[in-house]
């Protein structure tokens, strides 16, 4: 007989083409009477009209972003925010800025608006990540979740292919892990189902057509509904990998997903066949290793760690910090395992299921 538990998150979603122009009244709506926007340099134009919206409740603007939220990054925006005495933060960009906004209401009370233009999924989480010392720690705290997420697709369109096809991986991971989790249950199956089909029509017209709203649409509906899913479920190999990849050798997290995703899923396949089997369905191929290296391929993502600038001498360490702490996953990790992972990962080997 049926039986599992739910719990849902709060947090609004204010989701269409257009929706950025409801910033101001989501301000209202949380009483925020000094708003301090977190964007990095690229989109700060972006921000300072937005921060227009709000009149003198804009106090100001923090710019100086690096990836994976390293500590210094961290505290500098802190201080900024008590400085300013921002009451909240609004967060312009993929998932390091939403992590930098994290990292501050880690650390007090401030309320969280995130804008999101990359599919990274993190603003509907309660997962948080700093780096220090060569190494990404993350954690879960719900003071970190977002209070509002607003999702314009119209914001997406200067997203270069480059980062829209690895940034839509990094989605679809979110749906995979959520679908074998050990907290999953029949409402994130069936939210990380809609987010894989939704990803796979949207990213490939995304990548295509930059402009294409209709493909933008899809692929940032898919990602939300990612970030959703996961938010409630939890994390396995495939996002303990990236997190040290990322945090540290460096390689960007979205170009990490595109290319470890295949290879994880061929990885956990016999151990979870019911989650590998809805995946693939949801993606419309028979092989859901092979078939999504093939999507990546399709959408001109990264295959190969060896491309990313990873060291083949650098995978045995990888793979001791990978299976340290222990973490759960569908399959016992242990460190020839993930050795054997990372080695077809950085080859870029085609993945076939066992």
């Amino acid at each position: 007989m049926l039986s599992f538990t739910y719990n849902a998150l709060p947090g609004r979603v204010v989701f269409g083409v257009g929706a950025v122009s409801k910033l101001a009244e989501e301000v209202d709506r949380l009483g925020a009477k000094r708003v301090l926007i977190v964007v990095d340099g690229s989109k700060k134009a972006l921000a300072e009209e937005i921060g227009g919206q709000l009149g003198d409740r804009f106090a100001g603007i923090f710019s100086h972003l690096t990836a994976h939220v390293p500590l210094e990054t961290a505290l500098a925006v802190r201080q900024m925010a008590r400085d300013v005495g921002a009451a909240c933060v609004v967060t312009v960009g993929g998932g390091s800025t939403t992590g930098l906004g994290k990292a501050v209401a880690l650390e007090s009370d401030l309320a969280i608006i995130a804008i999101p233009t990359t599919y990274a999924g993190s603003e509907m989480t309660p997962v948080y990540g700093l780096t220090s010392e060569g190494q990404k720690r993350v954690g879960r705290d719900l003071r970190v979740l977002p209070k509002v997420v607003i999702y314009d697709p119209s914001l997406t369109t200067s997203l270069p292919a480059s980062v829209t096809g690895p940034s839509g991986m990094n989605a679809i991971a979110h749906c995979v892990e959520a679908l074998y989790s050990k907290d999953a249950n029949p409402i994130t199956s069936l939210i990380a189902e809609e987010g894989i089909r939704a990803l796979v029509q949207g990213l490939p017209q995304a990548v295509r057509n930059p402009d294409d709203l209709e493909g933008r649409t899809q692929a940032l509906y898919g990602a939300y509904l990612a970030g959703a899913a996961l938010a409630v479920t939890g994390m396995a190999i495939h996002h303990r990998i990236c997190h040290v990849l990322g945090g540290s050798y460096g390689l960007p997290h979205g170009d990490a997903n595109a290319v470890v995703l295949p290879h994880a899923i061929k990885f956990n396949a016999t151990a979870a066949p019911e989650a590998i089997a809805r995946l693939a369905r949801a993606a419309g191929v028979q092989d859901a290793a092979a078939g999504l290296f093939d999507f990546a391929v399709a959408i001109d993502a990264p295959r190969s760690l060896a491309a990313l600038g990873m060291k083949q001498s650098d995978l045995d360490e990888a793979a001791r910090l990978c299976v340290q702490p222990p973490l759960w996953n569908p399959r016992p990790v242990d460190f020839d395992s993930v050795r054997a992972l990372l080695e077809e990962a950085y080859h870029g080997c085609r993945p076939m299921m066992p």
